[in-house]
């Protein structure tokens, strides 16, 4: 095409760099903007020196790496925090639930007082004398009306009843007569329909308070909480809201005094009419229906403001007389209407603004998911408070069957095991303590090599186990790779069949190793579980803890090695045989309890895992709040990880189905269902000290502790430890299983998230130095 313009070639594709002579691609560094001039200033990519090149990409991959590593601990702890927040607020849910119940149902903030008539020397005497009615104006100055001739408004305190407010309903409507119900509003957040339905046949509500307080004992603020809570649920359930006002206990105006003027003058002061009785059927107290009828009736032919009842009890009498009272009053010549209806006012209810209808059945909604859900908890009490006692029981039977068991075999008349043992103990950071470790193996009086594996520690851990210069111990050093993998090269370098693993913290008693390996005269055992015992006890979390490893630990393994079905050897004392291990799979990395995994993995395998209770280990155990709390969140995390990774077990033949239908769901229920319904114990105990009857409350708890004191007594007696440590157990139920509960609950929300937690160092002091024997029973 002549004069015009040329068309544009297609851009040719960048060409790809060529690979290098090992056959990896070269890595391409290109940078744009302001990063390419500095670049070129300062000689890198665009420049002039290769020099400049390469120390402006090195520069950039450690600003790179270094932002994504700071996102990372940052992303963790926003984790860490959300979880924490979830498992919190969970906790508080529950705790809202039963004080919201409780609210509504007169057992939070009840005040039972109901005032004695006293004098009456401000009460003006006009009003003392008037009619049934009182209003104020804007001055404060009251008025009192009085019901017409012959017309009787008919009132009805207490309710809406689901029971007996639905058949007063239908009596009015058969002798189609209007009335005034003064409803509590806690009765009506939880029965919004009865509202409904009283509006909608045309019938007045008024407010009766929330809770059925005596107001005269009350403060101006508890006042005015109590007719806005009114309010909010009148909106809530019917859209309305209602300017007339009955005070709780109120009868005759005749009847106030120094003590409840006051209180309608504030009252009065809001805007409200207050409606007292010409009348009382006194239907409270269940006369005969006769008399019901007969107290009802006015005198004279006067016009009256009647009161019944249609909640508050048994209300049959009510119902029955309030049908006969309508026909005779009529043939009498009686007219029926409300309280504002019989003043010839406008009706005193209005039309409630949006926000508060819908505060009103936001409020009613959670009181129906409280009303639902407190069944579901009273429910699921009972059955933890079964299971914490059952448990306790199951315990305390087989620990008694497991020892009687074992002094009619003893393990010492079985063939004594003199092979030669390994000793693997991974150590990552652990100055404090791996000399105190190894002092007590080298007196061990059964034949061992020592294999010291350093995980990359930094502190010279393997420098120290290294300049000890014991006999038979080696120091493998390894790149930080984690426990399993420490525990792994250990086996693999291990020299002899059986095989003994402990942590860096531990001490042995002499004779520990020869104990824990003498189950192994029996073929059929893989894997053998040792006596774990907490040495630093002189504190009160280490006290804590000796109570819990002596009557939570080790009196389960009883059971479990009696049941076959023993979910953990204790990384901190136990021994394999080096075929079962291999048989398992070896000590695996999936999940944080290499320790349960393993353990049940030999299960599975078909190898027996047994208890040896002789074989006595004293470790470290956390001795602050913090340290505590990563260990066990560890535990139960790394306890729930290794469940779910062996859950095909469930529907296995064979002994990985026995192990799946007998371990399996006894760990589940009291390891991780019982620990964490468990706080509704504690929760309903001090609901019921605070707001119900708190002797009886104490009582039950009493009770739960004193078996709790016999179980851990009776399992103090076979550890033969000293019942003094036993003294602060009450404190331990108070203050340590609360914590426990609260890191389970963590434990759980962080399962059913799906998240990862790293692997957690606790802080070491080296405090447990020496093997210590078992202190005699006192």
């Amino acid at each position: 095409m002549s004069g015009g313009r040329p068309p544009r070639l297609p851009r040719p594709r960048r060409r790809l760099p060529a690979p290098r002579q090992d056959g990896a691609p070269r890595t391409v560094f290109r940078l744009t903007g302001p990063g390419r001039r500095a670049a070129r200033r300062k000689g890198g990519p665009g420049g002039p020196g290769a020099k400049g090149r390469l120390t402006s990409r090195l520069r950039l991959i450690g600003r790179l790496k270094l932002t994504s590593r700071f996102r990372t601990v940052r992303l963790r702890k926003l984790r860490t925090r959300t979880r924490m927040a979830l498992a919190l607020a969970t906790l508080l849910a529950l705790v809202c639930t039963l004080l919201l119940d409780g609210y509504l149902h007169a057992e939070v903030g009840n005040d039972a007082r109901v005032h004695r008539s006293q004098a009456a020397r401000t009460v003006p005497d006009r009003l003392r004398k008037g009619g049934p009615v009182i209003t104020f104006d804007h001055r404060g100055k009251a008025t009192e009306h009085a019901i017409p001739a012959k017309t009787i408004a008919l009132t009805f305190d207490d309710g809406p009843d689901p029971r007996w407010t639905p058949e007063i309903l239908d009596v009015l409507r058969r002798h189609k007569v209007r009335g005034t119900f003064f409803v509590l509003g806690q009765m009506v957040i939880r029965h919004p329909e009865l509202v409904r339905r009283m509006r909608a046949a045309g019938h007045e509500v008024g407010v009766h308070t929330f809770s059925h307080v005596d107001l005269s004992y009350q403060d101006k603020g508890r006042m005015d909480r109590e007719l806005a809570q009114s309010q909010l649920a009148l909106a809530g359930a019917a859209s309305i809201t209602s300017s007339l006002f009955r005070a709780p206990y109120a009868s005759q105006v005749r009847a106030l005094d120094d003590r409840t003027w006051p209180v309608q003058q504030h009252i009065g002061s809001k805007g409200y009419v207050s409606a007292f009785v010409d009348t009382d059927s006194e239907d409270w107290q269940r006369p005969p229906v006769k008399e019901i009828v007969q107290n009802a009736t006015p005198e004279g032919g006067k016009g009256a403001s009647v009161l019944f009842h249609d909640a508050g009890g048994n209300r049959a009498r009510t119902v029955k007389a309030l049908s006969i009272y309508i026909e005779r009053m009529k043939k009498k010549g009686y007219s029926f209407t409300t309280v504002t209806g019989a003043l010839g006012a406008h009706s005193a209810n209005h039309p409630a603004r949006a926000l508060p209808v819908w505060e009103g059945r936001a409020l009613i909604w959670a009181a129906a998911v409280s009303h639902s859900a407190l069944p579901f908890l009273m429910g699921l009490l009972g059955l933890v408070g079964f299971s914490v006692i059952g448990r306790l029981l199951l315990m305390v039977v087989l620990a008694w069957w497991h020892r009687r068991s074992r002094e009619r075999r003893r393990w010492s008349r079985v063939q004594e095991v003199t092979d030669p043992v390994s000793v693997i103990v991974p150590a990552y950071n652990e100055k404090e303590c791996i000399a105190n470790t190894l002092k007590s193996l080298s007196a061990s009086t059964h034949p061992i090599e020592i294999l010291v594996v350093d995980d990359g520690s930094t502190d010279g851990t393997a420098d120290i186990a290294e300049a000890m210069g014991l006999p038979n111990v080696r120091v493998l050093r390894q790149a930080n790779a984690g426990k399993p993998a420490a525990l792994n090269r250990g086996i693999a370098h291990a020299g002899h069949e059986l095989i003994v693993m402990m942590d860096g913290d531990t001490v042995f008693e002499p004779t520990t190793i020869r104990e824990l390996v003498r189950p192994f005269a029996d073929s059929r055992v893989g894997a053998v579980a040792g006596n774990a015992k907490v040495g630093n006890r002189g504190k009160l979390i280490g006290a804590w803890q000796h109570i819990e490893y002596v009557m939570g630990f080790n009196l389960d393994r009883r059971m479990y090695d009696l049941l076959r079905c023993m979910p953990t050897i204790p990384g901190a004392i136990g021994a394999f045989r080096r075929r079962a291990l291999l048989d398992a799979g070896g000590m695996s990395a999936d999940t944080l309890a290499e320790d349960t995994d393993i353990t049940i993995a030999l299960h599975r395998a078909g190898w027996r895992v047994v208890y040896q209770e002789h074989a006595r280990a004293w470790t470290e155990a956390p001795s602050s709040l913090g340290q505590l709390w990563k260990q066990r969140y560890r535990w139960s995390y790394g306890t729930m990880q290794a469940l779910w990774k062996h859950r095909r077990s469930l529907i296995d033949r064979g002994p990985s189905g026995r192990f799946g239908r007998v371990g399996m769901p006894l760990v589940v229920l009291f390891q991780i269902l019982t620990p964490l319904c468990a706080p509704l114990i504690d929760l309903f105990t001090l609901y019921g000290v605070i707001f119900l009857d708190p002797v009886r409350s104490l009582l039950a708890w009493a009770a739960l502790l004193l078996v709790q004191l016999l179980g851990a007594a009776y399992a103090f007696r076979l550890d033969r430890e000293n019942y003094r440590a036993l003294a602060v157990l009450p404190l331990q139920q108070i203050a340590y299983r609360q914590l426990m509960y609260l890191v389970l609950l963590h434990s759980c929300v962080t399962a059913a998230t799906g998240a990862l937690l790293p692997w957690q160092k606790l802080k070491r002091t080296g405090e447990v130095d020496t093997p210590r024997a078992p202190e005699a029973v006192r």
